[in-house]
């Protein structure tokens, strides 16, 4: 018997066919084993592809499960907004929040729609800060990115953070070397193994953009992205990082940034970020975005 699936292509964190991070989704996911999940994720090739299940549980309205073309991952911040998009977009829902099941537990996504369009906000997961990379591994670490010592950010340790799918955050002082930068992937997919950590985010703050405060990239060959275009599971850990260090400057209740990411692949997107504050401290951290469907179409298997 043939099973039938809505699926989408659609470029989140921008407005512009072709730009952004490509995801797919699957609308209508119901049925679907996780080998299955696994096949279409690896024949469409996006760094994440989302499906999105119905309910069983009446703390959430929907589940979604996300997959690389290798493996599959608790969460993902662009595949979140693609989802997102393409079920408002389907069921032409009006401004609204949706509580969705994730890998990182049932977090809130507010629907804004705006002039017929919609905005997507997502609330990522605990925030965690985990080890400093020092020693041995912070040698490989930066012998696998083709960077030296001196190319660092002096006041930004490098450091494992996470809200809901963690990265090794990176600083260095200039977008001009960001933009050159050719890591070793091999070499980075053997680091994650003995980190426990995937993805390798590296960002620099000397934007000439007005408006932008942060320009990154972000490496993940372990699993399968040897760089995904724009990431909003490395910028939205990226803010709490920041605020936790005391590197920027707030008022105390929220940090608020936007976050060019995608350059050096001609993918480019912008991120924004909003981090909440108390006592100092990150307590939580949203991000949001826009998208657009590039195409849709029908999945017969």
């Amino acid at each position: 018997m043939t099973r039938e699936y809505r699926l989408y292509q659609i470029d989140s964190f921008t407005k512009h066919k072709f730009t952004g991070n490509p995801a797919g989704v699957i609308t209508n996911a119901d049925g679907l084993t996780e080998s299955e999940m696994k096949s279409i994720a690896r024949e469409l090739n996006n760094s994440e592809t989302a499906f999105i299940f119905s309910s069983s549980d009446s703390r959430y309205d929907v589940h979604l499960r996300f997959f690389t073309p290798t493996t599959e991952v608790p969460i993902c911040g662009h595949a979140t907004i693609a989802a997102h998009y393409a079920r408002a977009v389907e069921q032409q829902l009006g401004t609204t929040r949706v509580m969705h099941k994730t890998g990182a537990g049932i977090l809130p996504v507010d629907i804004i729609r705006e002039e017929n369009d919609y905005k997507i906000i997502m609330k990522q997961g605990k925030i965690e800060f985990g080890p400093f990379i020092e020693g041995e591994h912070r040698e490989t670490l930066l012998s696998a990115l083709r960077v030296t010592e001196e190319d660092l950010l002096p006041s930004c340790p490098i450091q494992v953070v996470s809200t809901g799918h963690s990265k090794v955050i990176v600083g260095i002082k200039s977008s001009t070397l960001l933009n050159r930068l050719k890591p070793n992937y091999g070499a980075l997919s053997h680091l994650s193994k003995l980190i426990q950590c995937n993805g390798y985010y590296m960002f620099t703050m000397d934007s000439t953009d007005d408006d932008i405060l942060i320009k990154g990239r972000m490496f993940a060959p372990a699993i399968g992205i040897n760089e995904d275009p724009v990431t909003g599971n490395a910028n939205g850990p990226l803010g709490a990082y920041l605020v936790h260090h005391n590197i920027v400057n707030h008022d105390g209740d929220r940090f608020r940034f936007k976050a060019k990411q995608g350059e050096a692949i001609e993918r480019t997107g912008i991120v924004k970020v909003e981090v909440k504050i108390e006592h100092g401290e990150p307590v939580e951290v949203y991000v949001s975005g826009e998208a657009v469907i590039v195409f849709q179409s029908k999945l017969t298997i």
